[in-house]
């Protein structure tokens, strides 16, 4: 069994293939990505300079992402990452994004401690697909959006009854959702 707090170690060879040498076979960038949305520290080496190439990769694998539409950076956000890397101020970024990342890292996982707990809400129709949508976002959010799930809406169809499912339900269930929306919204800022 492999120890999951030591990086898994992908080697590139001068043919560019990645080597994984925990399971002694060749693998892609998006298996890289598997490895990492599943949790784990990879580092990426050149065999013969011995040169870390983690960093280039992981861009790579960013970049590929973006390319197929699945967009998470908007591009003013990569406009201004562009312009740190000509100013004074790009010193300070690392350590702002390293900063923001671990936030929303923590607020995730409290959330969905939160989430999980017995609250009013829990009651309320449709919570459960509400729920789960949340959280799929928020694993979009930090990287962790398994290969598999398109980002569609996985809640329930138009035509499914929620416990009868009249017009005034759904209405208040909106109404509803406006008003944590709006609380939301307070809290944030």
């Amino acid at each position: 069994m492999a120890d999951d707090n030591k990086p898994l170690l992908i080697k590139r060879y001068a043919s560019r293939r990645l080597y994984n040498t925990e399971t002694s076979d060749y693998v892609t960038l998006e298996d890289i990505a598997g490895f990492i949305r599943e949790g784990r520290e990879v580092q990426i080496v050149d065999l013969k300079s011995g040169d870390d190439l983690t960093r280039q990769y992981l861009l790579q694998i960013i970049a590929e992402h973006e390319s197929r539409g699945e967009n998470v950076l908007p591009v003013n956000i990569l406009t201004d990452l562009v312009r740190t890397y000509t100013n004074q101020a790009g010193s300070v970024v690392p350590q702002f994004l390293q900063m923001s990342f671990d936030m929303l890292r923590d607020g995730q996982s409290k959330m969905m401690e939160n989430m999980t707990k017995v609250n009013p809400m829990a009651k309320m129709p449709g919570f459960e697909a509400m729920q789960a949508q949340q959280e799929a976002f928020m694993k979009a959010m930090t990287g962790g959006l398994s290969g598999g799930m398109s980002g569609a809406w996985s809640g329930p169809s138009p035509d499914d009854s929620a416990g009868g499912g009249d017009d005034e339900d759904l209405d208040d269930i909106k109404k509803q959702l406006s008003e944590l929306q709006a609380k939301l919204s307070k809290m944030s800022k």
